[in-house]
């Protein structure tokens, strides 16, 4: 009878104390705890949790009718799922390590605090969210499906860590943590965020804010809203954007660009889920499922003492890392062919073909620019091809423009480093000739481009023919 279909945070309170169940919603309530379920009846309680999603349950141990040992023995035995807190004016060590041995895992004497009631529950939610969430990660492992696979249809893939990838949001997307998405710059995130969104259940709508480069002002005015006359230039009041994502997704891109002020506000809404809008003192509340998004390096930034340890913990319980068009290459003429489709019915003519040797050129690039910049590649060649085949030359033109991108980041970075001469003299022995480095670059080129003239000559920003007069000069056949 185990349910793990959905995470859910539903609380259910159970007490004959009409009273104490008002409060003690109201509490939950005000901690930004919304779905909060009371029982005064003890009788009711099993028949609800056979028909209901529930996450914690707050027991009453003296009741009339079922006793809560007797409700509490039975929630071990049917709901393993279910975290109880145990509920009693009765704290003496016996009833304390019989609840216990029953299955409780918390016990607070009556009367308990808000604060401490809260805290409790929020400790056992998290508790369920994980064991909710290990369990649908077990299942998608053991079974390699997706339940919803529509949820993905705007990302173009066949790639196997792709796919691990979705498998991995189905299970976090409806966590009410905040989800991080990382990844270098052109890589999809904004599609990956949606299909979250898409996920998640949430029915609000998906909005999305690039916070690089505003200021504290700005982004607070962006996000929060103000009052009106809270600033020069305020004449009405405004709504932020996280007041139009309630119900919804707020994605956030570029965060590792923000400033320390606005880090502190950020951190305060994924930890509280409460701001003030700009020039209020009126606190708000936020029901908003947070994604957010940062091409930067933020273990980085935290060395720089540019980003913010504590934000970066909070953040990164659900990471979801978009690996770079170069890792997932396989991918490549899946993607060449609905770019050209996409660019071709923008423009109201048919589909051209391609020569299988463009995928065996773009196979040689390093893609700096990832998906973003292979799209911008078809969109200047489709419109360029004067037929109904695509010319490889607008990809040859693109690919020699920055040669540089060619290579692995470590030899770019190697390029730049003053050490360069003792490297060379490493490989070679002693500072190799103009003809020595040519030999190694012609010949590196050809083996990236198994074998395949054309596309070693873009490699190398020559021409084909240049190339092969060179070839022919090396072999001693010119």
């Amino acid at each position: 009878m185990n349910n793990y279909n959905q995470l859910d945070n539903q609380v259910l309170l159970v007490d004959d104390e009409e009273e104490i169940l008002a409060t003690s919603k109201l509490a939950l309530q005000i901690g930004g705890i919304r779905d909060v379920v009371t029982l005064s009846d003890s009788r009711e309680v099993l028949p609800y949790l056979a028909d209901n999603q529930v996450a914690v349950m707050v027991l009453d141990l003296t009741m009339p009718h079922v006793s809560g040992l007797e409700i509490l023995a039975a929630v071990t035995r049917d709901y393993t799922h279910i975290p109880t807190i145990v509920l009693s004016a009765n704290d003496d060590i016996a009833t304390v390590v019989a609840c216990m041995k029953l299955g409780a895992l918390d016990y607070l004497a009556k009367p308990v605090s808000p604060a401490r009631l809260l805290t409790a529950v929020r400790k056992d939610l998290e508790l369920s969210r994980l064991a909710s969430e290990l369990y649908s990660l077990k299942r998608h492992l053991l079974t390699g499906k997706l339940d919803q696979p529509s949820a993905f249809a705007a990302i173009v893939t066949g790639n196997r860590k792709m796919k691990s990838l979705f498998q991995y949001m189905e299970v976090v997307a409806g966590s009410r943590q905040p989800i991080i998405v990382t990844g270098e710059t052109g890589v999809g995130k904004e599609l990956v965020a949606k299909a979250i969104h898409e996920l998640s259940g949430c029915t609000g709508e998906f909005i999305a804010l690039n916070v690089a480069g505003l200021d504290d002002l700005m982004f607070s005015d962006v996000l929060f809203g103000h009052k009106k006359g809270a600033f020069t230039g305020a004449d009405q009041p405004r709504e932020g954007l996280i007041a139009r994502a309630a119900g919804g997704t707020l994605f956030l891109d570029e965060i590792g660009d923000l400033n320390e002020a606005s880090q502190q506000k950020l951190l305060r809404l994924l930890q509280e889920r409460e701001y003030y809008p700009v020039g209020s003192d009126l606190l708000r509340k936020s029901d908003a499922h947070f994604v957010l998004a940062s091409n930067r390096d933020l273990q980085q930034r935290i060395a720089d003492g540019t980003f913010r340890n504590d934000l970066y913990y909070r953040l990164c319980g659900h990471q979801v890392q978009v690996p770079p068009l170069r890792e997932r290459k396989d991918d490549l003429p899946l993607l060449l062919e609905h770019f050209i489709r996409q660019e071709a019915e923008s423009l109201g003519i048919p589909p051209p073909s391609y020569p299988k040797e463009l995928i065996e050129l773009l196979e040689s690039y390093h893609f700096p620019g990832n998906i973003r910049e292979l799209q911008g590649m078809v969109s200047d060649a489709v419109p360029r091809s004067k037929s109904r085949m695509i010319s490889q030359e607008p990809f040859r033109q693109a690919i020699s423009a920055d040669s540089r991108a060619l290579l692995p980041p470590a030899a770019r970075s190697a390029a730049a480093d003053a050490s360069l001469q003792n490297k060379l003299e490493g490989v070679w022995g002693h500072f190799p000739t103009l003809h020595e480095a040519e030999d190694l670059l012609i010949n590196s080129a050809l083996q990236a481009a198994k074998g395949n003239q054309g596309i070693a000559a873009s490699m190398l920003g020559l021409k084909r023919q240049t190339l092969n007069v060179r070839l022919r000069v090396k072999r001693g056949t010119y």
